[in-house]
């Protein structure tokens, strides 16, 4: 079941167990070997969402973004290096406005994704909205303040986190996690009518075949929809 949005106004906090702590420590050792994986070819990672706030759940998903624009062959080509294998690949657009996104799934629970085209302001800052952490900051065992999908802003403590909404707490929430309040309002606004009316899905949604590259994916899903045709335009 998804988690919906909390507007309690009270901290509460959370102490972890040493399953927690262990769960973590699997997640994030787990999470650095593909970073080092793609750090080896230079390409600058970040794990995003749980994983770097340290709130784990048996349920956590590892999802590790390159931080700009790259080939598919040169992604592609270091997971191949180290024997590293795709379970399957997508192209995905939240929104007609929002760019597409590479998604190379490597299990069920463990994805690295890449943007196609360049992301606006407030798409990159959607992941510092959830919190995320290169790896310095994984090899240092550090954690980082975010928000999760119930709104709640969880920053970590000596013994796990505290946490509380940040609905109505928007500007305290930008200026800790150093983004926009535009960004914050954003998400808000998504997550809390995503509450309302229920999922609505993603834009675009396509799976790759064997033979077919990101770029080719791209260019074929450009020629057949004006949208998509627009946000490439709108970056020229």
């Amino acid at each position: 079941m998804a988690k919906k949005p909390v507007r309690r106004s009270e901290y509460r906090d959370t102490v972890y167990n040493s399953e927690r702590w262990v769960l973590l420590e699997e997640l994030r050792k787990k999470a650095m070997q593909l970073m080092n994986v793609l750090g080896k070819a230079n390409l600058e990672t970040v794990v995003h969402g749980s994983i770097a706030r340290g709130d784990v759940t048996k349920k956590s998903d590892i999802d590790i973004l390159v931080q700009s624009q790259a080939s598919s062959f040169a992604v592609e080509a270091a997971l191949e290096k180290a024997n590293i294998s795709a379970y399957r690949r997508l192209v995905v657009q939240a929104t007609p406005s929002y760019a597409m996104k590479a998604h190379i799934e490597i299990d069920e629970s463990t994805s690295v994704s890449f943007p196609l085209m360049k992301l606006r302001k407030v798409e990159r800052e959607f992941y510092k909205f959830g919190g995320e952490a290169d790896l310095q900051t994984l090899n240092e065992g550090l954690r980082v303040p975010g928000v999760d999908k119930r709104l709640m802003l969880v920053e970590p403590t000596m013994k796990g986190h505290r946490e509380s909404t940040i609905v109505g707490s928007e500007e305290h929430a930008a200026k800790l996690l150093g983004i926009s309040v535009e960004t914050v309002l954003d998400r808000v606004h998504a997550l809390l009518r995503r509450d309302t009316v229920g999922r609505t899905g993603v834009f675009i949604k396509h799976e790759l075949s064997e033979s077919e590259t990101f770029e080719m994916a791209l260019r074929r899903l450009a020629d057949r929809n004006p949208a998509v045709r627009r946000r490439l335009a709108s970056l020229s």
